[in-house]
C-alpha cells in the first residue's frame, strides 16, 4: 500500500540573512524510501530538523498524517507518528539493549499514578519492545549492554528505540556513518524490511547504499533541491553531476 504519510510544502528556514532550507517540498510515501542527498552544508540536516520539530520553519508547512504539524514541538511531532535517528549515536551505554528499547517504548505508555512498578511489569511495553528488536535484527544482543556491542549494531540499537515509539514515517539522518563493509549490507537489509510499514526519508552520504535503497532521490546545493524524481534520472542529470556526484557515478 503506498500512500503519502507526511507532506511539506515550501518549507523554508532562514538564520538571519541566510536561507539555509529555501522553498523546498517533498511527501513521503508509506513502502518508499525517499533520499536527500547533497554537499556538505546543502541543507539536509537542516530540512530534517524541520520535519522533525527541532527546528521551525520560518515558512510553509508540514503535515503528518492529516495533521497540520507545522512549529509543532518535536515531542508533538513524535507523538503523531514522526520518528528519527541523528547523526550521533543517542544511545545508553551502560544499559543493556533491551533495557534502551523498553526505556522507548514506555515513552508511549506513561504511567505517572504508577511510578513505583516495575517497568518489566508492564506487558504492552515489553512487548513492543521486543518487536523492536526483532524488527532491528537485535533480538540475540537484548541482555547484553549497549557500550559492548558493534557501532553497526549500535545505529540498529537507536533505529530499535524508533520503532519502540511505533513511528509510521522515519527520518534517518545517516544511518550508515561510519560502518564497514557488513554491517552496511546488514544495514541496507534492515532499511528494506523497514520501508513495508513505513515512509522512509534517508540522509546518506553512501551513494552505492543511496542508489540500492532509493525509490526517490532529491538532491540539494546551497538550501535549494536541483533535482528530485526516479534515481536513474537524477543520477544522469547534467546539473546533478556538475554541482555532486562526479562523472564516477
Amino acid at each position: 500500500m503506498h500512500d503519502v504519510l507526511l507532506s511539506a510544502s515550501n518549507l523554508t528556514k532562514r538564520f538571519g540573512g541566510l536561507a539555509a532550507v529555501n522553498e523546498v517540498s517533498l511527501d513521503l510515501w508509506r513502502g518508499r524510501i525517499h533520499a536527500v542527498i547533497g554537499p556538505n552544508g546543502a541543507g539536509k540536516s537542516t530540512l530534517t530538523n524541520l520535519l522533525s520539530g527541532d527546528l521551525p520553519p520560518t515558512t510553509g508547512r508540514i503535515v503528518l498524517g492529516d495533521r497540520d504539524v507545522t512549529g509543532r514541538s518535536p515531542q508533538r511531532i513524535s507523538r503523531a507518528g514522526l520518528g528519527r535517528s541523528y547523526q550521533k549515536t543517542n544511545i545508553f551505554l551502560a544499559f543493556t539493549v533491551q533495557e534502551n528499547v523498553r526505556l522507548a517504548a514506555q515513552s508511549r505508555a506513561p504511567r505517572p499514578m504508577r511510578w513505583l512498578s516495575r517497568a518489566t511489569a508492564f506487558r504492552d511495553t515489553n512487548e513492543r519492545a521486543d518487536r523492536a528488536l526483532e524488527l532491528a535484527g537485535l533480538t540475540h544482543r537484548r541482555d547484553m549492554l549497549a557500550a559492548a556491542i558493534s557501532h553497526g549494531e549500535q545505529r540498529q540499537l537507536e533505529i530499535a528505540m524508533t520503532l519502540a515509539t511505533q513511528p509510521r514515517v522515519l527520518l534517518l539522518d545517516e544511518p550508515l556513518a561510519g560502518m564497514g563493509t557488513v554491517e552496511a549490507e546488514r544495514m541496507v537489509d534492515l532499511l528494506q524490511r523497514l520501508k513495508a510499514e513505513h515512509a522512509v526519508m534517508l540522509v546518506e552520504h553512501d551513494m552505492d547504499a543511496v542508489f540500492a535503497l532509493a525509490d526517490r532521490l532529491t538532491v540539494m546545493v546551497n538550501g535549494q533541491v536541483i533535482a528530485s524524481g526516479e534515481p536513474a534520472a537524477v543520477r544522469s542529470d547534467p546539473g546533478v553531476q556538475a554541482a555532486y556526484l562526479g562523472e564516477e557515478h
